[in-house]
């Protein structure tokens, strides 16, 4: 039986944000504006989403116009990507297997 995709991270921009921060483990707002090409308002959803997830904490310093947010993976977020990765694996490895005649 093939296992389940964590459906918080089986969403495109949620899936490349997580896959910025595996790299970096820390971003700020803009540059993943800059990577992704979302919306600010897209992104704020999708993070939020990541956030209550456990997946990443969001911090905000500043006020207006001089205001930062970064967005930082946590160990449940590296832990939740290397099990959806592993997932997906399990997939291809099952298409693999049933095309190899």
């Amino acid at each position: 039986m093939l296992p389940s995709l964590d459906p918080v991270l089986h969403q495109q921009l949620r899936l490349a944000v997580m896959s910025l921060l595996l790299a970096r483990k820390e971003a700020d707002f803009l540059y993943l504006i800059e990577e992704t090409g979302a919306t600010k308002g897209n992104l704020s959803v999708q993070i939020r989403k990541l956030e209550e997830a456990g997946y990443l904490q969001i911090t905000k310093k500043g006020a207006g116009p001089a205001s930062r947010t970064t967005c930082t993976i946590t160990e449940e977020g590296i832990t939740a990507f290397e099990k959806y990765v592993n997932a997906l694996d399990a997939y291809l490895n099952q298409s693999r297997g049933t095309h190899q005649g």
